[in-house]
């Protein structure tokens, strides 16, 4: 089985040399940029398995990279940020990426965010025991196997993580999840802090399946609780 491929875009050389040092010794076939125009011709060129990408980057910032990666390619993206405000994490959100993590980490956290976001990109999010690859919803289709869905024959456009999410509700439609649970589930990890992540994901998931999102059918929310699909 081959290596995972990650990208590292980070200009602080210190912190770059730390995680690729890292990364390569939990076995990763690591690639690096240092600027925002250098990130998206080597992800362009190198088509790697995830990405971990720094906000605050020369020549472009990260948000821009992520916009633009993510209209090309379906690849996971960290985002990293030395910013504790709440509007750039959900920016970086909102733009495609996966998840983020806010400076200083840890290296074992993020060893730990890189293994689930790997893990739960491979099949699908598929449990071994599942044979169903095509779920159907009234005119929502799931092609779990090929990465598609469908919206009344129309092909519908999803980030990893709101893929995973949504075939995680469909297999359990009707039964209420907590954000945490949804982390723990689709995210592939405990996560005992913000979980805006949840949110930002839903809402987008909302835009895309739903005829009026403020209106859901389909993705409700279970005041003081969390989520649930109906259908």
């Amino acid at each position: 089985m081959s290596q995972n491929k990650i990208l590292i875009v980070e200009d602080d050389p210190n912190l770059l040399t730390t995680i690729k040092y890292n990364l390569e010794k939990d076995g990763y076939d690591v690639t690096t940029a240092i600027d925002g125009a250098e990130a998206v011709e080597t992800a362009q060129r190198e088509r790697p398995d995830l990405i971990i990408l720094d906000v605050m980057l020369p020549k472009m910032n990260g948000f821009e990279v992520c916009r633009i990666l993510r209209k090309e390619m379906i690849v996971p993206i960290l985002m990293l940020t030395a910013k504790s405000e709440e509007t750039d994490k959900v920016v970086g959100l909102e733009l495609g990426a996966d998840d983020y993590m806010t400076k200083p980490f840890s290296m074992r956290e993020l060893l730990a965010r890189v293994r689930a976001m790997l893990r739960r990109t491979r099949m699908g999010e598929v449990p071994p025991a599942e044979k169903k690859t095509l779920l159907r919803i009234n005119d929502l289709e799931i092609d779990i196997a090929r990465h598609r869905a469908s919206l009344g024959g129309v092909a519908l456009e999803f980030t990893p993580k709101e893929f995973y999410l949504l075939v995680f509700l469909v297999r359990n439609r009707g039964l209420v999840f907590n954000r945490e649970h949804l982390l723990e589930k689709v995210w592939g990890y405990d996560y005992a802090g913000d979980t805006r992540t949840v949110d930002v994901h839903i809402r987008w998931l909302r835009q895309k399946i739903e005829t009026d999102p403020q209106k859901p059918k389909y993705l409700i929310t279970v005041r003081g609780t969390g989520y649930k699909l109906e259908g």
